[in-house]
């Protein structure tokens, strides 16, 4: 399998006091995607045969079943498809409640599903423009989207 990655341009970060509620299951082909986020590196796995990208990153192609996958930049920018704020939160994140979570379609069609980050003034709203971003809290990164802000 290839580690080659299209060169992206870094995520924002946003640095989060404490550890995560609930991190991410580690193995030995995703620690490759973890620890790229860690350094605002947004990417996936993408099939070496029929070029399609899947998200979350997977070893093996859920399009033709190939194992010849590699790494592939993800779009940092996209459109929010759906959201909901949640204020009854299971027992593990009811410290952090409320907050809103949602699905952004990214620009290349891989429909992700994270947490959302407000923005003062602004409402979510589908189909608003969103950008990814890296939650760096002291054990480790999230990925998250906020709107788009202004230039």
């Amino acid at each position: 399998m290839s580690h080659d990655v299209t060169t992206p341009s870094a995520l924002p970060g946003i640095d989060m006091p404490g550890t995560r509620a609930y991190p991410p299951r580690l193995s030995e082909f995703t620690q490759h995607f973890w620890n790229g986020l860690r350094q605002g590196i947004w990417q996936t796995s993408c099939c070496q045969d029929c070029k399609r990208q899947t998200f979350p990153p997977k070893p093996l192609c859920p399009h033709c079943w190939s194992p010849n996958v590699g790494w592939n930049a993800l779009s940092s920018r996209g459109l929010l498809y759906s959201w909901t704020r949640i204020h009854a939160a299971p027992a593990v994140f009811t410290a952090e409640a409320p907050y809103a979570v949602g699905i952004v379609d990214l620009d290349t069609g891989i429909r992700v599903a994270c947490r959302l980050i407000d923005v003062p003034g602004q409402a979510f709203i589908p189909d608003m423009p969103m950008e990814m971003l890296v939650l760096q809290y002291e054990d480790g990164p999230l990925f998250a989207a906020r709107p788009c802000l202004p230039a």
